[in-house]
């Protein structure tokens, strides 16, 4: 009795509920880690699969016999074998009857056994066939050889196999997944000749480094042609560690200006990737595709075309989007995670997998050959009887004729033994010719030679080690193919940006002077001519494209950003910013811009401070938008003026007092942010008691002009007539014509 129980008064066992349920526990995880989710290093299978392998072998369903119901197989698995769900037990027959599941598949199926589109749609097992497939005979062959220790099964009234004696490293060859109770195991497949190079490689010299192993495992090998694009260093760590990941990339070529995908990644359905990307076509997440087919037929098991909008989009840019948004390029987890021969769960690397198989084989060998020898000694044991009888022929025949105990008389004549005895009664008159004799000298020299090889053979480790690596050369030449799954390096998969997936499209966004915004199609668009609200009206507009963003600058200083295409119709009055942004209280938006990463702006204050920066610098993905020019107590910001040409350009500054101001654009730094240089100077005092300040800016281009509007009147000046009110930055300027000195409003004209 466990010394946790006590005896109550009836005499009942009594345990503290946390002992046992610890115990059950424990038990339980035992139970499903050993007797169902992980594979043995063996044969490379999992209980059940190794129980349905076995019961069709019993059910006479070799490769060569004729098909027989799936339930006939099924009913057998759970009536002697494995008294578990009929649903559970088909699922794992018909994934081993999968071509595209297995690498290598155990079970030939005929009917409906699923579709790489969906696996599980297979038919139910009163409707499906099968039979084992030729590459089964691997684990088969030799089990009735004295190979491998059998067991009761779970009723106690039959015996099965408690491994497959598996003349190949099954465990690499077809992969599995399992998990279990705190522990799960994910193999993947590898080539068959692969890995038989790998362990004639370790035959030959035991220590090989796995380094050598590698140049003949370079990888795992699905069932399908998809392309393995793991680095190298990766998939090096993997099978030093037992643990990593495994990325697959669907395979395309152009065919007419189209993208045809010609192999999926290792379980992908085809059918859900055309999902896939047909839910970005409908978000209009897609615009550079305009048609989506799936022409797989028999010929063709995958063939998905992609109809590309033009042939001026960038096929490789899609491809890459599609791989990193899709199914058409997926991770698989490895986890090296196996039952050892020690009867343990151990997460291995590919060395010791396989020199524990190798363990694993010599000992399955040895057993074989020593099985075969014990026969050959006993065949050896019986014809030396016969032979006797035969030299001794008319006296075998008085005693079995006159003796009243013919074996025991036999047994004492001639001093042979109850088995030879009784060999020599069971004997027919039929064998008693001359020919006979001659036949058992035959048999007994043939069996002598036989039984010499094999003592040979079981003296010395080598001569074991070639007769494996001869078995698996030729295992390797009946049942290895090519690799399927080629090895190459690519480049990751980059999404494209929410803007390279817009379409490019002229567009005009128009700033209220109270912060609302809206965007219009087309450049052509008068912002004045719009419809606002009550109090408010036009304040700023900005041309680019659908696929840019769009800047506002805040009276504050601070820059906001928000994607072009998704602002509201001009069609309607649009919405307010503090919608989208959270500016500072009191802050108001000035102005709005639009441009490439590259192009350059003139951020300006009221003081006469300013600097260029680009268009890049005032992007930002925070709500909060982000510091961009600094303004001094009492400075407002001036509109951000356009630069077209750092170098060549001319900034005119034009003061409330009339002082106007040209200077190159060059001479004002280029900052990413900040206060900037003194632009035009204006007297501190006059500043601070607010009598003057920077009223006006504008950048001149080329052959553009400016012209001063002051009420009514206005006067139009080239670049060579402001020359004469050219100044070095930062000084005051010279006053404009008397008139003029009151500017009201300013513009650029070509």
């Amino acid at each position: 009795m466990n010394e946790n129980m006590e005896l109550n008064y009836e005499g009942v066992e009594q345990q503290p509920l946390h002992v046992f349920t610890e115990k059950a526990y424990l038990d339980y995880s035992m139970y499903v880690i050993l007797d169902r989710a992980l594979p043995h290093i063996g044969d490379g299978l999992k209980p059940v699969q190794r129980r349905i392998i076995y019961a069709m072998s019993e059910l006479g369903l070799a490769a060569t016999s004729k098909h027989k119901k799936s339930a006939r197989t099924v009913g057998d698995v759970l009536g002697k074998y494995h008294p578990h769900g009929d649903t559970a037990c088909y699922e794992a027959m018909v994934l081993m009857a999968q071509e595209f599941s297995y690498r290598y598949p155990l079970i030939d199926g005929q009917g409906n056994f699923g579709s790489p589109d969906d696996p599980k749609s297979f038919a139910a097992m009163r409707y499906t066939e099968s039979r084992l497939s030729p590459f089964a005979k691997v684990l088969l062959q030799e089990l009735d050889q004295g190979t491998v220790d059998w067991v009761a099964n779970f009723d106690g009234t039959m015996q099965e196999p408690s491994l497959l004696p598996a003349r190949l490293p099954h465990i690499l060859l077809n992969g599995t997944t399992g998990i279990a109770v705190g522990m799960a195991t994910d193999l993947p497949p590898h080539n068959l000749r692969e890995v038989a190079q790998a362990c004639i490689l370790l035959l030959d010299k035991a220590k090989t480094p796995l380094q050598d192993l590698l140049e003949h495992v370079s990888g795992p090998d699905y069932p399908t042609e998809a392309e393995i694009i793991t680095a190298p260093a990766e998939l090096r760590s993997l099978y030093e560690t037992g643990n990593g990941s495994i990325r697959m990339r669907a395979v395309f070529e152009r065919e007419d200006g189209d993208v045809i995908v010609t192999a999926l990644p290792h379980q992908v359905s085809g059918a859900r990737v055309m999902e896939q990307i047909a839910q970005q076509m409908l978000a209009k997440k897609l615009p550079m595709v305009d048609d989506l087919r799936d022409e797989s037929d028999h010929e063709n098991p995958t063939r998905l075309v992609i109809v590309p909008r033009s042939n001026r989009v960038d096929i490789e840019a899609l491809m890459g989007h599609l791989f990193a948004t899709t199914d058409l390029e997926r991770t698989y987890r490895v986890n090296m995670n196996m039952i050892g021969t020690n009867g343990r769960p151990q997460v291995k690397n590919l060395k010791q997998i396989l020199q524990e198989w190798i363990a694993f084989r010599i000992a399955t060998v040895r057993r074989r050959l020593q099985w075969r020898l014990d026969k050959v000694d006993k065949r050896l044991h019986v014809l030396e009887g016969l032979l006797i009888a035969f030299l001794n022929l008319d006296e075998v025949i008085r005693i079995v004729r006159y003796e009243d105990d013919p074996k025991a008389e036999l047994i004492r004549t001639f001093k042979i033994s109850d088995i030879q005895a009784e060999a020599i009664l069971e004997t027919r008159l039929r064998h008693l010719a001359k020919l006979e004799e001659m036949k058992i000298r035959a048999e007994q020299e043939e069996l002598s030679a036989e039984k010499k090889d094999l003592e040979k053979l079981l003296g010395s480790e080598r001569r074991i080690k070639t007769l494996i690596k001869n078995e698996i050369l030729e295992d390797a030449e009946t049942y290895g193919d090519d690799r399927r799954s080629p090895i190459v390096s690519r480049d990751a998969a980059r999404a494209l940006d929410e803007t390279d997936l817009v379409p490019s499209e002229a567009l005009t966004v128009v700033l209220s002077s109270k912060g609302w915004v809206r965007a219009a199609k087309g450049h052509e668009i008068d912002p004045r001519s719009l419809s606002y609200k009550s109090g408010d009206g036009f304040l700023d507009m900005a041309l680019g494209k659908s696929n840019q963003s769009v800047v506002f600058v805040d009276s504050f200083g601070r820059a906001y950003a928000a994607p072009a295409h998704s602002l509201p119709s001009a069609r309607g009055q649009g919405e307010p910013l503090t919608g989208r942004f959270k500016p500072a209280s009191g802050a108001e938006f000035r102005s709005c811009l639009m441009g490439q990463d590259d192009d350059q702006f003139l951020m300006s204050s009221s003081h006469g401070y300013g600097y260029v920066c680009r268009f890049a610098d005032m992007l930002t993905r925070s709500k909060n938008g982000k510091a961009q020019i600094s303004l001094a107590r009492g400075a407002q910001l001036m509109p951000v003026v356009a630069v077209s040409d750092y170098d060549a350009d001319q900034l005119v500054s034009i003061t409330s007092a009339g002082y106007i101001a040209l200077l190159d654009v060059k001479s004002v730094p280029r900052l990413a942010k900040g206060k900037g240089n003194k632009i035009q100077g204006i007297p501190t005092k006059r500043i601070r008691d607010g009598e003057e300040q920077v009223a006006f800016v504008a950048c001149l281009a080329g052959k553009q002009k400016l012209v001063i509007h002051s009420g009514k009147k206005y006067k139009t000046m080239n670049l060579r007539e402001l020359e004469e009110y050219r100044i070095e930055r930062g000084k005051r300027g010279r006053k404009l014509p008397r008139g003029y000195q009151n500017v009201t409003a300013i513009e650029v004209i070509d």
